[in-house]
């Protein structure tokens, strides 16, 4: 859950060898991830609730097939616009204070919504209004969730740890749609909303007990807020282990939220059931994705990320499927069971891909480029396959939704998951200071870097291949119109040509730098016949 800043301006602290334990509990040996997990599933329990009950509540408003998609949309659509921006503020101040406030401002919004409901003021206008608030609240919210989570646990740990925290979502899955839909039979439609806005408190609880990150200061300046996402941009781009992730991101989520999006209707009209029946059906989804993460260990030891990933797509397209053509409840609820499976195996695996291929002073604004791919995906799906639902019907929605996952599996097996698992990213700080006669103010640019290097025959071609991998960290570092480029008159001698915004743009390059970055660059000196020679060059006109 939880992460911190350090290197030579971040580095995860290293917890005390008496932490250090293997097996799928161990994080709970660490008490704030224990508390901070504890006070989640609580508040998550909450959550759920609510989502049965704005879901539920808008079938009785308007039960139109592409208003229903709605809620799940006003949802999802915040967290996809306000995800970027909310990464790079995650990684710029401090965390704790980031996740309180919003917490606190979220429990506002929802006690306003449960008076709304309880008053019989709303409409479906203002559910999505309301919704959206607190969409847009998640969105805020979750970078910094996910971006603390290697700062609490050891890095052997972080699978562990992603696993738990996916469990814990889950529970709350199982327990808060089935006690939400009880509940709104029993007591009214307001009081999943009232008990939303209670749980938030023991999130708030838990935060301030929580002691925060250990924040390491670094010489050079804070970025900006703008340049911070534009650097983070930069950095999902370069960074080939995050892209592979987004695209099989894309090829799940937005044809898996057709099951989200067209659940309530289902139950109200194709099956005429009520609330109970549909918080039956997602505390199915709870069970059998709490199920599937006792299973992932198991299934790690015989199948890799990318098999797993695609045997959790084709498993998502069955149950789609079922639901296209039986209305059988044990049937379903079966099949919910395994989409709840199915789900925890792709998330889990999606997620670490995620967290192991970011650098430490990256990682929130990184985690925030896979939220908003994910959330992105999920609001297009579930506005597309709402509307093809009005236009057609439920069941022929569900098995276009179908198909179109079983064609993703084949479509993105050429992106592999969990690349950066092997590499050590992070700071080397091995670059030494570069000796400067001029006085530079740090805004002062652009800055030209050319590094001179003279290849050892017969290693050409082992060059180019890692000069290539050093082109993709270049860029990722902030480094722009990367050149390479031979001199006619003196075969092997190349030159690598790099720009930079400015002086301090370069500085914070040298800080950044990682373990895998000094060996792609000591693979490179095996190449050379002497050592390199870097140039630092200011423009002045």
């Amino acid at each position: 859950m939880m992460q911190h800043r350090s290197g030579a301006r971040w580095a995860v602290p290293a917890l005390p060898s008496d932490h250090v334990k293997s097996g799928p509990f161990a994080p709970f040996g660490i008490p704030a991830f224990a508390v901070l997990w504890t006070a989640t599933v609580i508040s998550n329990v909450g959550t759920w609730m609510h989502e049965i009950g704005a879901g539920w509540l808008m079938t009785s408003l308007n039960p139109s097939p592409l208003m229903v998609a709605a809620v799940q949309s006003a949802t999802a659509l915040p967290i996809f616009i306000f995800a970027l921006p909310a990464g790079a503020l995650a990684d710029l101040v401090d965390r704790r204070q980031l996740l309180l406030r919003l917490q606190i401002g979220m429990a506002v919004v929802a006690v306003l919504m449960a008076l709304v409901v309880a008053l019989d003021g709303m409409s479906a206008p203002v559910l999505l209004i309301f919704t959206f608030a607190l969409g847009a609240g998640t969105a805020f919210l979750a970078p910094a969730w996910q971006a603390i989570v290697p700062g609490l646990v050891p890095r052997d740990q972080l699978p562990a740890a992603i696993a738990l925290n996916s469990i814990g979502i889950n529970i709350s899955r199982a327990i808060g749609p089935a006690l939400g839909g009880a509940i709104i039979v029993a007591f009214g439609i307001a009081w999943p909303f009232i008990l939303n806005a209670v749980s938030f408190l023991a999130v708030i609880a838990a935060l301030i007990w929580w002691q925060g990150e250990a924040q390491a200061k670094s010489h050079l300046p804070a970025e900006r807020f703008f340049e911070a996402m534009r650097s983070g941009i930069r950095y999902a781009r370069a960074s080939k282990p995050l892209r592979h992730t987004l695209a099989r991101a894309i090829g799940f989520f937005f044809f898996a939220s057709a099951f989200w999006a067209l659940l309530p209707l289902i139950v109200r009209q194709e099956l005429a059931g009520d609330a109970s029946l549909y918080g039956i059906f997602l505390g199915c989804v709870g069970a059998g994705a709490v199920t599937g993460a006792f299973v992932l260990n198991p299934l790690k030891t015989r199948f890799n990320a990318d098999q797993i990933v695609a045997m959790g797509t084709g498993l998502m397209a069955g149950v789609l499927l079922v639901f296209a053509i039986t209305s059988v409840h044990l049937i379903l609820g079966t099949a919910a069971f395994l989409a709840g499976t199915a789900w925890i195996a792709v998330l889990a695996n999606l997620n670490v891909s995620a967290q192991t291929s970011l650098a430490e002073w990256v990682r929130a604004r990184g985690l925030s480029v896979f939220i908003a791919v994910f959330f992105g995906a999920m609001t297009l799906g579930s506005l597309t396959w709402g509307q093809l639902a009005s236009l057609t019907s439920i069941p022929v929605t569900l098995a276009a939704a179908a198909a179109g996952a079983s064609i993703a599996i084949a479509l993105t097996r050429k992106f592999h998951l969990q690349q950066g698992a092997k590499l050590d990213l992070s700071p080397s700080m091995h670059w030494p200071e570069p000796i400067i006669e001029a006085e530079l103010a740090a805004d002062q640019g652009p800055v030209v870097i050319t590094v001179d290097y003279q290849i050892a025959d017969g290693q050409m071609g082992d060059f180019l291949a890692a000069m290539q991998m050093l082109k993709q960290e270049r860029l990722g570092l902030g480094a722009f119109a990367w050149s390479l480029a031979e001199d006619l008159e003196k075969p092997g001698q190349m030159l690598e040509t790099f720009h930079e915004a400015s002086w301090l743009a370069h500085q914070r390059h040298h800080e950044r730098v990682t373990e895998a970055g000094r060996a792609l660059q000591a693979r490179i000196r095996q190449t050379l016949s002497c050592d390199p020679i870097v140039r630092h060059l200011i423009i002045r006109t």
